[in-house]
């Protein structure tokens, strides 16, 4: 009976984020950091792969990158002057935390307050 396992690409399609990203936080997130990537549970000639029923897990764990709302409480500086550069530029709140919520979809390896830097030094540019 063959066993069927998911590789990066297939963690990436079921959580809809590219290849790239998912790369990324496990080399962003090795075992030795505070939030580390699940490990994978099979491993041949060097490509991970991970038993299906994992997915679950591993989207948990992607929902306590920093940035996704982990650890609740005040937002960080970047987000703070996110919110003030889009008000600035004529962005209500609501519209400036869609286009965040945007941004941080379609850039998983990128934690909030990154993306918060990343626009707001583009529109100052």
């Amino acid at each position: 009976m063959t066993e069927r396992y998911l590789g990066v690409l297939g963690i990436a399609e079921a959580l809809g984020v590219t290849r790239h990203a998912v790369h990324k936080w496990r080399s962003r997130y090795s075992d030795d950091s505070d939030h580390p990537f699940p490990a994978p549970d099979v491993e041949i000639d060097g490509a991970p792969g991970w038993r299906p029923d994992r997915l679950t897990e591993i989207a948990q764990w992607r929902e306590g990158l920093p940035g996704r709302g982990a650890g609740g409480g005040r937002p960080s500086l970047a987000h703070q002057e996110y919110l003030k550069e889009a008000a600035a530029r004529g962005l209500t709140r609501d519209e400036a935390m869609r286009a965040l919520a945007t941004f941080t979809q379609e850039f998983p390896e990128m934690t909030e307050p990154e993306i918060c830097a990343w626009l707001v030094g583009k529109w100052r540019d």
